[in-house]
């Protein structure tokens, strides 16, 4: 029986040592290069406080970001992973446009098996990409930007009658789910044709599976490491970023769209039509052209389209009611330019609006939904003005919410403060991304922008917002949150304006 334990015990013992090892091993990457960083855990590298709950992801790189700025670069390890943070604004312009052939991708790995609609533009790189990204682009000309503002603007004004019909005087409303329930309308009406309905009932279908996207959980953060961390791993235990009933849903959706308009014969010059012209001349593409493939686009605008402009939209509001100087500014501005112009809104109206740009421009300086830029190596890479290599495959970071809270870039950071943004004031132009840069910054970035400002309008026409007591000033960070949003939502208090 002792001697059942003894063994037993150096089972262990030797379990743990070899997990040890295989937890560190990688951990001498950056020292053996010489990059500066700080020193790692075993198994969680310099993510301690974020894998055991105590602070958000980019909580963390921005500690580590404020004790190392000064270094033009520094090696960090996600578990892991080795990860370059690039500090140096100069080299986040090389990184992003100069070298862009050595950093096309982002590094996430896709499993087009299991999950189909990981292959999106988003995700896809190297000669896929760049064939997509061509075919996309004309969505989203000025031209085109102009006539999906009329079908935004229609919209918008569903969205009044909705907030004047259940929002009475001095209502908490959680401002983020409404916001998503306009711009999931939004996107359906613009991008797909679609009536999404997401304002009118309240079980929309669209609007639940939008949840379940970017639904807030403990769970959904673990698998996003576990991917990160361990892809061969997360392949073999067969897990899923999106389940089989969310992948089925979006398909069905978009197959029976397309089909409807090519039994029709109709024609929206919308995203849509352009994934069914993809389709119908693949033979002209040099790679299979597949329903899911083109599925896969249609999902990630619909999941991009609607929760970051939500998100800025809640955001924007949390920060007007606080400011609440700057609140009567926008607002003044809104109520003399639909005075002027008889009522009416259109993309040279909106553009009028000066002072609403700079409140939106401040809001995605502030708290932009994306918080890192991720960029991967596909060749070794010398960085300029050093001797240091990295190989091929090198996770890179670019710290976009650190450059947009640092103090050298933007005075007073944590202010909100829109004039930061008129014409005359000059900045690096890497120090403010909220929609990336390169050839692979946001596609859809000027159609958030609008639908952003078409919802403020909307909503400030007839509210003025203000804090309530569930109110939390400065807001807590949600730890578990795939994009950037204040734990508990923006609860916020309208009061109704008589006109």
């Amino acid at each position: 029986m002792k001697f059942e334990l003894e063994v037993f015990l150096i089972v262990i013992v030797l379990l743990l040592l070899l997990f040890y090892y295989w937890s560190s091993f990688k951990h001498t990457f950056w020292k053996n290069i010489g990059v500066p960083g700080p020193r790692p855990l075993p198994f969680v590298g310099n993510f301690g406080p974020f894998f055991f709950g105590r602070k958000s992801l980019i909580e963390v790189v921005k500690t580590i970001y404020d004790d190392w700025k000064n270094e033009p670069f520094i090696g960090i390890y996600n578990s892991r992973v080795p990860v370059l943070i690039i500090n140096d604004l100069n080299l986040v312009r090389q990184v992003l446009i100069k070298d862009f052939n050595v950093f096309p991708g982002r590094g996430i790995k896709i499993n087009e098996k299991d999950e189909p609609l990981s292959n999106n533009i988003f995700s896809l790189d190297g000669h896929r990409w760049k064939i997509i990204r061509a075919k996309l682009t004309p969505a989203f000309t000025t031209g085109k930007l102009k006539q999906m503002v009329t079908l935004m603007v229609e919209c918008a004004e569903h969205f009044e009658k909705y907030l004047l019909n259940n929002v009475h005087n001095g209502d908490i409303v959680e401002c983020r789910e409404e916001a998503a329930k306009f711009t999931t309308d939004i996107i359906g009406s613009c991008a797909f044709g679609i009536n999404m309905n997401a304002l009118e009932k309240e079980d929309s279908e669209f609007r639940k599976m939008g949840r379940k996207v970017f639904e807030s959980s403990i769970y959904n953060m673990a698998r996003r490491i576990l991917r990160d961390v361990a892809p061969k791993l997360f392949k073999i235990l067969g897990l899923r970023t999106l389940s089989e009933n969310y992948v089925n849903f979006f398909i069905n959706s978009i197959k029976e769209t397309m089909e409807m308009r090519e039994k029709y014969n109709i024609v929206r010059h919308d995203l849509v039509d352009i994934l069914q012209d993809m389709y119908r001349n693949k033979h002209e593409i040099d790679f299979e052209i597949t329903e899911t493939l083109l599925t896969a686009q249609a999902f990630v605008f619909f999941a991009a389209g609607f929760e970051t402009s939500s998100t800025t939209i809640s955001f924007a509001l949390y920060e007007l009611a606080i400011a609440t100087e700057v609140q009567e500014k926008l607002r003044i501005e809104i109520m003399e330019t639909l005075k002027k112009h008889q009522g009416k809104l259109s993309y040279e109206i909106i553009n009028e609006m000066k002072y609403l740009n700079m409140v939106v421009q401040e809001t995605l300086r502030k708290n932009p939904p994306g918080v890192l830029l991720r960029r991967e190596t596909t060749v070794s890479y010398t960085i300029p003005g050093s001797k240091v290599t990295i190989p091929a495959g090198t996770m890179v970071h670019i710290p976009i919410y650190c450059f947009h809270h640092d103090e050298r870039y933007f005075l007073k950071p944590e202010k909100f403060e829109p004039e930061r943004f008129m014409e005359e004031n000059q900045r690096h132009p890497m120090s403010y991304l909220p929609f990336g840069d390169g050839p692979k910054n946001c596609i859809g970035a000027r159609f958030a922008i609008y639908q952003s400002k078409l919802g403020l309008i909307a909503i400030l026409k007839h509210f003025r917002v203000r804090p309530s007591k569930f109110t939390i000033i400065p807001y807590k960070i949600d730890k578990t949150a795939f994009v950037l949003a204040p734990a508990g939502g923006v609860k916020l208090k309208f009061d109704l304006i008589n006109n």
